[in-house]
């Protein structure tokens, strides 16, 4: 079955403490977590390694979220908006329900 959200798309979050931001999907880790950019963002402790030029010390970092706390936002009007799948020329393609508009 195709994933409702995809990379590069334009999410907002739902619920949590960070309701409201909007962010790029920068990966999909599998059905149900995504990685947003600039969102849920921990800090995490990390060693240095010389051999890969990484130097240590307390990092910022972007933590999966689960999918069922995102919607993809709909660029026209700034809302976000359900997805939904329909067949157009024998492919699958999604489109945003309120609006019937086609998504690349």
């Amino acid at each position: 079955m195709a994933t409702k959200i995809r990379k590069n798309d334009k999410v907002v979050v739902l619920s949590g403490k960070e309701k409201g931001k909007q962010g790029i999907v920068v990966n999909v880790l599998n059905k149900n977590k995504v990685i947003v950019k600039g969102i849920n963002l921990v800090s995490k402790h990390q060693k240095s390694i010389p051999s890969r030029n990484l130097k240590g010390g307390v990092i910022k970092k972007e933590s999966p979220i689960s999918i069922s706390n995102i919607s993809i936002l709909n660029l026209k009007t700034g809302k976000s908006e359900k997805i939904g799948f329909r067949f157009e020329k024998g492919k699958k393609i999604r489109f945003l329900k309120p609006s019937k508009e086609s998504l690349k």
